[in-house]
C-alpha cells in the first residue's frame, strides 16, 4: 500500500476526550471531525512519557525513552540518530517540518530536511545556561491559573508562523518556485504548541465557553504521595479560576482545529486533494485541567498520558480500534503505509500489522506505567505504593484495586512486563 504524500498534524498537550471525533458535544473540532470520518481512530493511544520530552523524542525514533537514554525534560537525541524523518529522508522522501520539533540539543533537524516557523532554539552550554529563551514557559501552578483571561498567547504566534510555513512550502513546491520535481513525495510534518498554556484568548471565545464548560473542582486526593503531587485546592484557587481556564482550553482547541483546517485549504489552493494524501493526527500527552485536582500534564491518570490518534490513509479501513497502542508505533506504521522497509531496532510496532495490546509510559527514569486491556499498573520505584486502575468499573481512576483477588493474576503478569521493560534500559551510543 503506497501513497505519495504524508501530512503529520500534531498539537501539543491536546487532551484526547476534548474533541468532537471523541464524542465530546461541546468541543468545536470540525476540521478534525470530518478527517477522523474517514480514519482508523485509535480510542486507546497513549504517550510513551506524559511530557513534551522525553514524548516527542520517543515518537521521532519508534522507541521508548529509556531506549534512547533521553528520559527527562531538557534531554535531547544524539546528533545524527535514527527518527522517522531521516528515514524518509534517506529513502527519497522530502522532508518538512513547519513548527515545534523540540530539538535543544545541537542537532536541531534530527534528519529533516527543510523547516519553517518559530521554536527554533538551543540549550545554552556553560557559562551561557541561564540564558532565557523565546518559547519557553515554565507552568506556575496556582499563578497560572489566576493569569488565565483575555489575551494574546505567544503559542499562538508561534503557531500562526508555523502554518504561514507550510502555506508558503506547498506554494512553493507545487507552484514550480524549487528545482525539486513536483513528483518528489512529501512528508509534511505541521506541528502545532496550542492549546497548550499559557490560557489566554480573545474575550468572544472565553464568553461563548465560560458558562457552558464541565468544571472539575473540590474532588477528593487520592491520598498518595505521587499521585497527589502538585494538587491544586481552596483557597489556592477558586472555582471560577477553573472555570475560566477549562473554558480557555476549549477555545484554544477550537482555534488549533482552525489552524489546522487552513493547512489543508492550502492543500487545496495548490491543486491538492487532501484525500490522496496520508494524514495522520496525534498529540504528545493530555492536561489535567483540574481532574484529581491536578494541572498540565505528567501523570499517569488518563487526562495525562492518554493521547488522541488517527490514520487517514487511502486504502485504510474508517473503523474504531479499542486496543493499547503508543505513540512509539507511528514510525513504523508510516513505513508500512509509505511501501518503505522498518528498520530493526524500533520497539514500535505497526498499528495495522500489530494485535499487541500491551503499552508503557514513564516520568524520569523511576516511575513507569503498563496498561493492558482496562487495566492500568502505576509503580512509583519506592516513592509510594503501586497502584493498579481498572478502568473498565473505574473510568475516573478513583479506586485502587490493587489488593483485588480478581485481578491477581492479571496483575502478576504485568508486573513481570513492566519488570522486563525496566531491565532492557539500553545505553545508545555516545552516551555513557
Amino acid at each position: 500500500m503506497k501513497l505519495r504524500n504524508i501530512l503529520v498534524l500534531m498539537a501539543d498537550e491536546f487532551r484526547y476526550d476534548i474533541a468532537g471525533f471523541m464524542g465530546n458535544p461541546l468541543a468545536r473540532t470540525p476540521c478534525l471531525d470530518t478527517l477522523a470520518r474517514g480514519a482508523s481512530v485509535f480510542e486507546n493511544a497513549y504517550t510513551p512519557s506524559p511530557v513534551c520530552v522525553p514524548a516527542r523524542p520517543s515518537l521521532a525514533t519508534g522507541k521508548y525513552p529509556l531506549h534512547i537514554d533521553c528520559q527527562h525534560f531538557g534531554e535531547d537525541l544524539a546528533p545524527g540518530s535514527l527518527t522517522f524523518a531521516r528515514w524518509f529522508s534517506d529513502h527519497g522522501y522530502y522532508t518538512v517540518a513547519c513548527g515545534k520539533l523540540h530539538h535543544r540539543g545541537p542537532d536541531q533537524m534530527q534528519g529533516w530536511m527543510h523547516r519553517f516557523g518559530g521554536e527554533c532554539a538551543v540549550n545554552w552550554p556553560e557559562p551561557y545556561a541561564s540564558r532565557s529563551q523565546i518559547g519557553r514557559s515554565a507552568w506556575t501552578g496556582a499563578l497560572e491559573l489566576k493569569r488565565a483571561g483575555i489575551g494574546t498567547s505567544p503559542l499562538a504566534l508561534h503557531d500562526d508562523y508555523s502554518i504561514a510555513g507550510a502555506d508558503s512550502f506547498l506554494r512553493m513546491h507545487f507552484g514550480g518556485m524549487y528545482p525539486i520535481p513536483v513528483e518528489t513525495p512529501i512528508l509534511l510534518f505541521v506541528s502545532l504548541q496550542q492549546p497548550h498554556f499559557p490560557f489566554l484568548t480573545d474575550s468572544e471565545s472565553l464568553a461563548e465557553y465560560t458558562d457552558r464548560v464541565p468544571v472539575a473542582w473540590d474532588s477528593q486526593p487520592a491520598n498518595h504521595p505521587v499521585l497527589d503531587a502538585g494538587r491544586l485546592d481552596a483557597p489556592a484557587i477558586t472555582e471560577d479560576d477553573v472555570r475560566r481556564a477549562t473554558a480557555i482550553y476549549y477555545s484554544l482547541v477550537e482555534k488549533t482545529d482552525a489552524r489546522l483546517a487552513r493547512v489543508l485549504q492550502a492543500l487545496r489552493d495548490c491543486g491538492q486533494d487532501p484525500d490522496d494524501w496520508g494524514i495522520l493526527f496525534l498529540s504528545d500527552h493530555g492536561d489535567m485541567l483540574g481532574s484529581h485536582g491536578l494541572w498540565e500534564k505528567r501523570k499517569f491518570y488518563e487526562e495525562s498520558v492518554h493521547v488522541p490518534l488517527f490514520v487517514r490513509w487511502p486504502g485504510v479501513e474508517a473503523v474504531r480500534h479499542s486496543r493499547n497502542v503508543n505513540l512509539v508505533d507511528v514510525f513504523p506504521t508510516l513505513c508500512e503505509l509509505a511501501g518503505l522497509p522498518t528498520p530493526g531496532g524500533l520497539d514500535g510496532r505497526s498499528l495495522f500489522a500489530s494485535t499487541e495490546d500491551t503499552t508503557f509510559s514513564q516520568m524520569g527514569s523511576t516511575h513507569f506505567m503498563v496498561k493492558r486491556g482496562a487495566l492500568k499498573l502505576i509503580d512509583f520505584a519506592g516513592d509510594g505504593p503501586q497502584v493498579l486502575f481498572d478502568l473498565a468499573s473505574d473510568p475516573g481512576e478513583e479506586k485502587n484495586v490493587i489488593d483485588d483477588p480478581r485481578h491477581a493474576t492479571e496483575l502478576a503478569s504485568m508486573r513481570e512486563a513492566l519488570s522486563a521493560h525496566r531491565a532492557s534500559r539500553q545505553t545508545p551510543e555516545g552516551f555513557t
